[in-house]
C-alpha cells in the first residue's frame, strides 16, 4: 500500500474535518449563541470522529491484508504446485512476490509464476483502491455524523478530555505490555534453555565453551556464565573509573567556575561525544587506543594487549562521559541559589560550598546519572566486539582479552540459528541476566534517590 497516498488522504481528511467543525461552532459563537465549549474543542471532536473510522479500516487491512494476499496467490497456482511441502510452497510464494515487486528472482521464472505475479499486481492495485475508497467513505460518514452533533449544549471539551485520557491510558498500557512481552519472551526461552543445561552449571560455571554440534540439537559444550559476567563487570568498572571523575569534574567546572562564554563552547563539544556511533568508537579503540596502551605497557614492562578489557573500558568510558557530565550539569544547576549564597554568607569558600552543600543537594540526580552510565556500559556491544578480544576466560589482568555478555549474545545469534538448540537459546538466558542486572541497578537508584530527596526537599 502506498503510504504517501494514505498519509496524504488522512491529513486532508483531518484538516477538512477540523476546519468544518471550527467554522460551524465559530459561526454559532459569533451569532451570539452561548456555547459550552470553545470552537477548537468542537473542531477537534469532529476531526477525531472523521479520522477514527478511516484508521479502523486501514488497521483491519494491515492486520488481514497479508493473509488475503497469500490466499489470492495460492488461488492462482496450479494444483501440482499447491500440493508441495510447506517449505517449497513458501519459496514459490516468495518468488512470486519478488517478481511482482520488480526485484527479480534467481534463475528463470516459470510461466505460472509470471502469470501469478501479474494477477497479484492487479489484485494489489484493486485492493488498494478499494481500501482507500472505503476509508474515505467511512471517514466522510463519521464527519457527517460528527458535525451534525455540533450545538450550543454539546460538551465537546469534556469529550475531548475523555478521549485524550483514553489515549494516554492506551499509551501507558502499550508501554507496560511491551515490557511484559519482552520479559515473558526472555523467560519462556530461558526456561527452554534450562531444560538442556542445569541452572547451577550456567550461573556458577567457570568455563564457557558452547561447542556447536553438527545437528544443533545436543547440549554439547559448557555454558558457564561467570567468565562472561566477570568480563562485563570488569569492562564496565574500567569505563566508570574513567567517566565518573572526568564527567563529574567537568559538570562542576561548567556550573561553578566557567564563564558563560566558555560554557557555551565546551558543553556542546562534550555532548557531541554522545552522538558518535559506537562502531566508530570501536574502530578508534582497535586502531588507536589499543596499540597506544600496548606501547605504554611495553615501555613500563607490563603485558597489555591491544585488544583487552582495558582498551574497551577506556574507550567506553570516553563514550559515556556526556551521560554523566550533561545530567550532572543539569542537576547541579537546579540546586537553589539560596543554599549556595547561604553557605558563602556563612564564610565558606567556593570549594567548601561545592563539597558540603551543592554536591550533597544534587546527589540524587548525580546517582541517577551514574547508574544510567553503568547501565549504558553494561549493555554496550560494538566497542567490546572490536576492542575486548572476545576471549571468554576468567582473567584478573585487565590488560588481557575478555568477553562480555552482549558480545556472546551476538555470537550465539549470528548466522543460521536453530532456536530449538541450547547453542542459540543460551542467548535468551544471557539477555535475562542482563535484564536482572539493570533492574537491580534501577532499584538501587530508586532507593538512594528517595533517601536523600527526603533530606534535601
Amino acid at each position: 500500500m502506498n503510504t504517501a497516498i494514505v498519509a496524504s488522504l488522512l491529513l486532508l481528511m483531518l484538516g477538512f474535518a477540523y476546519q468544518l467543525g471550527w467554522s460551524r461552532s465559530r459561526n454559532m459563537a459569533v451569532s451570539g449563541v452561548k456555547i459550552h465549549s470553545r470552537p477548537a474543542y468542537h473542531a477537534s471532536l469532529v476531526a477525531f470522529w472523521a479520522l477514527l473510522p478511516a484508521l479502523l479500516v486501514l488497521g483491519l487491512w494491515a492486520l488481514f491484508g497479508d493473509t488475503a494476499t497469500r490466499t489470492y496467490i495460492l488461488a492462482q497456482l496450479p494444483t501440482e504446485i499447491t500440493s508441495l511441502t510447506a517449505a517449497d510452497l513458501e519459496v514459490t510464494i516468495r518468488r512470486i512476490r519478488q517478481i511482482e515487486s520488480g526485484f527479480g528472482v534467481v534463475g528463470e521464472a516459470q510461466t505460472y509464476e509470471n502469470s501469478a505475479a501479474q494477477a497479484l499486481r492487479e489484485f494489489r492495485a484493486l485492493t488498494f483502491a478499494f481500501v482507500v475508497a472505503t476509508a474515505a467513505a467511512t471517514g466522510a460518514v463519521g464527519l457527517f455524523l460528527a458535525q451534525r452533533r455540533i450545538n450550543p449544549r454539546l460538551r465537546a471539551r469534556n469529550e475531548i478530555e475523555r478521549i485524550v485520557r483514553v489515549l494516554l491510558i492506551g499509551c501507558s498500557v502499550v508501554a507496560i505490555l511491551t515490557t511484559v512481552g519482552i520479559v515473558a519472551s526472555l523467560l519462556a526461552e530461558a526456561f527452554r534453555f534450562f531444560t538442556f543445561v542445569s541452572p547451577i552449571d550456567f550461573f556458577f560455571g567457570t568455563v564457557w565453551s558452547p561447542g556447536f554440534s553438527s545437528t544443533g540439537a545436543g547440549a554439547s559444550g559448557k555454558y558457564g556464565l561467570l567468565p562472561l559476567l566477570w568480563g562485563t563487570l570488569m569492562v564496565a568498572a574500567i569505563a566508570i573509573l574513567v567517566a565518573l571523575p572526568i564527567g563529574l569534574m567537568t559538570a562542576i567546572y561548567l556550573t561553578q567556575y566557567a564563564t558563560p562564554r566558555v560554557r557555551g563552547i565546551v558543553k556542546p563539544i562534550i555532548e557531541l561525544l554522545a552522538g558518535i556511533p559506537t562502531i566508530v568508537y570501536g574502530f578508534f579503540a582497535l586502531v588507536t587506543v589499543g596499540p597506544f596502551l600496548a606501547g605504554i605497557g611495553s615501555a613500563l614492562g607490563l603485558d597489555i594487549r591491544a585488544t583487552s578489557a582495558l582498551t574497551a573500558g577506556v574507550v567506553m568510558g570516553v563514550m559515556i562521559i556526556p551521560f554523566i557530565s550533561s545530567l550532572s550539569d543539569d542537576v547541579i544547576r537546579q540546586v537553589p541559589l539560596a543554599m549556595r549564597d547561604g553557605s558563602l554568607g556563612l564564610g565558606a569558600t567556593q570549594s567548601e560550598t561545592i563539597r558540603r552543600v551543592v554536591i550533597p543537594a544534587a546527589l540524587p540526580g548525580i546517582v541517577g546519572a551514574f547508574l544510567l552510565a553503568v547501565s549504558r556500559a553494561i549493555g554496550e556491544t560494538m566497542i567490546v566486539v572490536l576492542a575486548a578480544g572476545n576471549s571468554p576466560f576468567l582473567r584478573l589482568n585487565p590488560g588481557e582479552p575478555v568477553s562480555t555478555v552482549t558480545v556472546t549474545i551476538v555470537n550465539q545469534l549470528t548466522g543460521d540459528t536453530d532456536f530449538a538448540s541450547p547453542q542459540s537459546l543460551v542467548a535468551f538466558a544471557l539477555g535475562l541476566t542482563l535484564f536482572v542486572m539493570t533492574l537491580i541497578l534501577n532499584v538501587a537508584a530508586l532507593f538512594i534517590v528517595r533517601r536523600y530527596r527526603e533530606q534535601y526537599d
